[in-house]
């Protein structure tokens, strides 16, 4: 299947972009339409889509269920007891709203850590965007609940085989304080073995690190060198609470960072140190958490948050400017999944959205890439491809209502 997008403004200049397969095939303006499906893109502008480098898709099930609460109250008293009662039928369904909810905001690609693999899977492959898909480990230092999980693992990278290649598998230790040594040490040992990243929660909170300090001695970070778990396959969300030595360890290890600004701020979780991690040359992209922290899957709304708290923090309004925290949110997430997308370009997946112009937020359009982390919203993206397939034109996606009223109808029978 071809696209051939007319007349659509790119990089200040307009031209057409053809998209053949998967990738781009072609950018200049006059492109012969051959046997393609023209997309009139007059009035509009080609982006890249977002990566959300960190979230929980299904908790849009949880979406205003637990607010305002403390992290550890609001996971141990409220959201894990909920979870219990989730099933892979509900994970498909929150899924699937959340994949609706990240189109319709213009992401095609999502880093996720949740139960219930084929559930979430299954959407997915069903709403026609890519992911990385952690199969989620907590043992509680329980070790027959470890094996059980050590075996779920081994199953479910086998599974994983059935689907497209818009969908990775990756293992999802949750965290220092929910997973043993043990189980730390296996999945780096089975990440080795079979080329997979590892996608965890760390030093989000001044309890984990009070907890560390107690039990190991050593903070979060230092403890996980200690035992050989750090590398360039880890994928660390939040990291909130640092000293100097430990930006020091993720920068020599080679560990990813995602930021989530947002559920970092509702949960008072505490500041992200932004600028002293790129000083040392740590990877940073962004992330929306899990919709019942944050509450949305909006990755527009990200970058301006991540924005706004960098130059608040530092004192400074020249950290973190506009195409920084877009880059951050397009092809640095992109590169932190090793995912050839992220930029419009020939020969990279054909990930785009077409922006609308003629929308109030965008007017008078000094720079794009500007009005887009601080002024756009929503209904700024008219059209959302993923792998060359339109997933959203003119604003709307294929079976959204029913999306939507499934979704109202799982609220009546959880409560």
């Amino acid at each position: 299947m071809a696209l051939l997008i007319r007349n659509v403004e790119h990089e200040h200049a307009v031209t057409d972009v053809l998209i053949d397969g998967n990738r781009f095939k072609a950018i200049a303006p006059g492109l012969p339409v051959g046997d393609a499906t023209v997309i009139d893109g007059r009035g509009k502008a080609i982006l890249p889509t977002f990566v959300n480098a960190h979230t929980h898709a299904s908790m849009t099930l949880l979406r205003g269920y637990a607010d305002d609460k403390e992290l550890h109250d609001w996971l141990e008293n409220h959201i894990w007891p909920a979870e219990s009662g989730l099933d892979e039928h509900d994970i498909h369904l929150g899924a699937r709203l959340a994949c609706l909810e990240m189109i319709k905001s213009g992401t095609t690609c999502f880093n996720d850590m949740y139960w219930h693999f084929h559930g979430v899977a299954r959407a997915v492959e069903e709403m026609g965007l890519r992911a990385v898909l952690s199969s989620v480990f907590i043992d509680f230092s329980d070790s027959g609940r470890a094996r059980e999980q050590r075996a779920l693992t081994r199953q479910l990278l086998s599974d994983a085989t059935r689907y497209s290649d818009r969908i990775g598998f990756a293992l999802g230790p949750h965290a220092i304080y929910s997973v043993s040594k043990d189980s730390l040490l296996w999945a780096k040992s089975f990440a080795a073995e079979h080329r997979l990243q590892i996608h965890i929660h760390l030093s989000e909170t001044a309890r984990e690190v009070q907890d560390c300090l107690k039990l190991r001695g050593v903070r979060p970070i230092q403890y996980l060198d200690s035992i050989g778990f750090l590398g360039p396959e880890v994928v660390a969300a939040h990291v909130i609470h640092l000293i100097d030595g430990e930006m020091e360890i993720l920068a020599r290890r080679g560990v990813k960072v995602v930021h989530c600004p947002v559920s970092n701020m509702k949960l008072a979780s505490g500041s992200f140190a932004y600028a002293r991690l790129r000083q040392r040359g740590v990877p940073v992209a962004l992330g929306t958490d899990g919709c019942s922290s944050n509450n949305n899957l909006c990755m527009l709304e990200e970058m301006k948050v991540a924005a706004l708290h960098a130059k608040l923090l530092h004192g400074n309004p020249t950290v973190l400017p506009a195409r920084e925290v877009f880059d951050m949110a397009t092809s640095g997430g992109a590169d932190m999944l090793g995912i050839d997308c992220g930029t419009i370009a020939v020969g990279k997946l054909a990930d785009c959205m077409l922006v609308d112009l003629s929308n109030h937020r965008l007017a008078p359009g000094y720079h794009l890439v500007d009005d887009m982390v601080y002024s756009a919203d929503a209904s700024c993206i008219d059209t959302v491809i993923c792998d060359g397939r339109i997933l959203m034109h003119e604003g709307k996606v294929p079976g959204e209502e029913q999306i939507v009223a499934e979704a109202r109808a799982f609220k009546k029978r959880f409560q």
